[in-house]
C-alpha cells in the first residue's frame, strides 16, 4: 500500500520492473509479508466470519458503505462502449480491468450497478491485512480472497467463484494482478481470470480504464495533481465450445490484450512502449 511520501519510491519500483518487462512485479512499499500457513488461517477465518450472524451483518453495512462510496467517489468518472453490454446473456460474468489504485474498483462497481449487477471482487489474501477502514472494505464489500497454493486455487477458489457467478453477480478479477499505482499502460496479462472463464463458461466483460490528469493539484502532495476516471467498456469475450480449455484460455487472454491495448492507443494517442516515462504516471508533475 502506497503512503504518502512513498510514492517516489514507488513510482521509481515501477519505473525498474517496467523497463525490465516484470509486469507482475511487485512495486508497493509497506503490504504485510505473511507466511503460507498464515495467509491459509487468514482466509479460513475470512470466510468463517462471512457465514456467522456477525459477518452477514456486517455484510449488509459494507455494501451500504460501499455504494455511497462508489457514487460519492466516481461522480466524474465516465463510461464509454455501453453499447457493447446491450446483448450480454442473463447470468454471471468475469469482468477484467487495468490495476492502478486500492480503490480502482469503486468505477467497475459503478459499472455493474449501471447494469444492475452485484459486484464480487478477487482480492490478494494478504489485502485482509490491510490497515484500518481498508481492512474493514476488503471483508466486507462481497470479495473472494485469493491464495497463491495449489490447494486452494485447484478446490476452495473455485467453489466460491462458481457461488459468486451462479448468483448472476459479475466478478472482477485483476489478470495484470499486482497494483501499479496510477500507470496508464495496459500491462502484460495472466491466465488465470481467462481459465476461469473458460471453466465457468461464462463471458469476459473486458475493459480498459483511462485516468485523466485534472489541473489541480492535491492538497497533501503538491507533486502530483489530481485524476479522473474513464471507463472504457470493449466488447466482451466469449469462451468457444470447440475449444479446449487451455486454448479458450488463451484466446481470450490474447483477444483481451489486444484490446486493451487498441483501447489504450486510441485514448492516448501512443503506440504501446513498455519503456518508463514520467508521462506513464498519471498525475505526477514529472510527467
Amino acid at each position: 500500500m502506497i503512503i504518502g511520501d512513498k510514492r517516489e519510491q514507488v513510482i521509481q519500483n515501477i519505473k525498474q520492473a517496467a523497463n525490465h518487462e516484470h509486469f507482475t512485479a511487485k512495486t508497493e512499499i509497506g503490504d504485510p509479508v505473511l507466511s503460507l500457513n498464515e495467509r491459509t488461517r487468514l482466509v479460513s477465518d475470512f470466510w468463517q466470519d462471512q457465514s456467522s450472524l456477525k459477518g452477514k451483518i456486517n455484510n449488509k453495512i459494507g455494501h451500504a458503505i460501499f455504494n455511497i462510496l462508489v457514487h460519492t467517489l466516481t461522480a466524474s468518472t465516465k463510461f464509454d462502449g455501453l453499447e457493447n453490454l446491450k446483448d450480454i446473456p442473463t447470468g454471471g460474468a468475469i469482468v477484467t480491468a487495468n490495476h492502478f489504485n486500492q480503490i480502482d474498483e469503486f468505477a467497475i462497481k459503478h459499472l455493474a450497478s449501471k447494469t444492475h449487477h452485484q459486484l464480487a471482487i478477487v482480492i490478494e489474501d494478504t489485502n485482509l491485512k490491510l490497515p484500518g477502514f481498508l481492512s474493514y472494505l476488503m471483508h466486507y464489500v462481497g470479495t473472494i480472497p485469493l491464495i497463491r497454493s495449489t490447494n486452494y486455487m485447484g478446490n476452495e477458489f473455485p467453489k466460491h467463484l462458481h457461488d459468486a457467478l451462479a448468483k448472476n453477480n459479475w466478478v472482477l478479477i485483476y489478470p495484470e494482478q499486482e497494483m501499479w499505482w496510477n500507470y496508464r499502460k495496459p500491462r502484460k496479462l495472466q491466465r488465470g481470470a481467462y481459465y476461469f472463464a473458460a471453466k465457468q463458461n461464462v463471458p469476459i466483460i473486458s475493459t480498459f480504464i483511462e485516468i485523466q490528469t485534472i489541473n489541480k493539484k492535491e492538497k497533501d502532495h503538491p507533486n502530483f495533481y489530481k485524476t479522473k476516471y474513464i471507463v472504457h467498456v470493449l466488447p466482451p469475450i466469449y469462451p468457444q465450445p470447440e475449444l479446449s480449455l487451455k486454448q479458450n484460455s488463451q484466446q481470450m487472454l490474447e483477444k483481451d490484450y489486444q484490446q486493451k491495448v487498441a483501447a489504450y492507443e486510441k485514448c492516448y494517442h501512443k503506440k504501446l512502449d513498455y519503456r518508463f516515462t514520467p508521462w506513464d504516471i498519471a498525475g505526477w508533475c514529472n510527467e
